[in-house]
């Protein structure tokens, strides 16, 4: 796949997809404090009802008619100006548009005045989890797997959220079940040798690498990752008993080797001390049996059973 020649990108992202440069950056939006817009629209309600009321007073028609006019019209305009106030809790935020035109994000939390022709569209920035469903692909040594994961991520940019991809939150969750996958099918369950990675053995490895994939493929949306984990992996039930033997024996294997390594030194001390006090004078021959008999006493998985000998030592 194509990847970023970045000098802050390591190689071990040269396997995360490129995406396309966003087209459009979020930027405040020119908002004023919505306590002074809403006193003034309030104001201009009243003045708008005073006018008519007022109007009731006047003999001439044509001046009534005119103060009627004029009254209704500075209360409508007062009732549009209001349609601008705009309730902004905290962890969240507005994109403002006019006309389709991106005009800026409103992050203040509190009473905002805009511009009451411009449409605002409320985004969530609070954080959020998303949990995958329990997978079921093949590792890379074609053995199927089930796996699941979760991300904790926040909206960064609200203007790549509403204008770069058609849902967000849905894009989201796609890109996370497509990282998660490609890295099951990078990687086996259990390596086979002790250098290479794998995902039961080498959690936090992959893990980072997980997340490295899912910023790249999330980052074009305004999103940010904050943290990714595996909440789930296994083998896939048709293999899970074959594979429980292959550890089992794996597991016999590496404790017979501890055991044997153990044997040998322990031999080796016992040898090397005989000879060291001059105990007793062994010939070869003697030093192989007498080897071979510790062998056994320590390597045996039963409690060995002693033969003593009632002669000398080479009867």
């Amino acid at each position: 796949m194509p990847t970023h020649d970045s000098p802050g990108i390591s190689p071990d992202a040269a396997d995360v997809p490129e995406m396309p440069a966003p087209r459009v950056r979020e930027f405040p939006a020119h908002s004023i404090g919505g306590g002074l817009a809403l006193l003034l629209g309030l104001l201009g309600l009243l003045a708008g009802a005073a006018t008519v009321v007022a109007a009731t007073a006047v003999d001439a028609t044509g001046g009534k008619a005119a103060l009627i006019t004029g009254g209704i019209l500075v209360a409508l305009a007062a009732f549009v100006a209001m349609c601008g106030l705009n309730m902004v809790a905290p962890g969240e935020a507005r994109v403002v548009q006019l006309f389709g035109r991106y005009r800026g994000t409103i992050r203040e939390d509190g009473l905002r005045w805009v511009n009451p022709l411009t449409s605002r569209t409320k985004i969530s920035t609070r954080v959020r989890n998303h949990e995958t469903a329990v997978l079921k692909v093949n590792d890379a040594y074609g053995n199927p797997i089930e796996l699941a994961a979760v991300v904790v991520w926040r909206v960064e940019d609200t203007a790549q959220a509403s204008f770069e991809v058609d849902d967000f939150l849905e894009f989201v969750a796609t890109q996370t079940e497509a990282a998660v996958r490609h890295i099951a099918i990078e990687y086996p369950y259990d390596a086979h040798d002790e250098e290479g990675l794998s995902l039961r053995g080498n959690a936090e490895e992959i893990t980072e690498k997980l997340a490295v994939e899912l910023h790249a493929r999330v980052e074009a949306a305004g999103v940010q990752i904050i943290e990714s984990r595996f909440t789930h992996l296994a083998y896939a039930p048709e293999i899970a008993s074959a594979m429980l033997q292959r550890q089992q024996a794996g597991a016999v294997v590496a404790a017979r080797r501890q055991i044997v390594d153990g044997a040998v030194g322990m031999v080796e001390a016992a040898l090397a001390r005989i000879s060291e006090r001059d105990i007793v004078e062994l010939d070869s021959e003697r030093k192989a049996a007498m080897v071979s008999n510790l062998m056994v006493v320590l390597c045996g998985d039963r409690a060995p059973q002693p033969v003593l000998n009632t002669g000398s030592l080479y009867q």
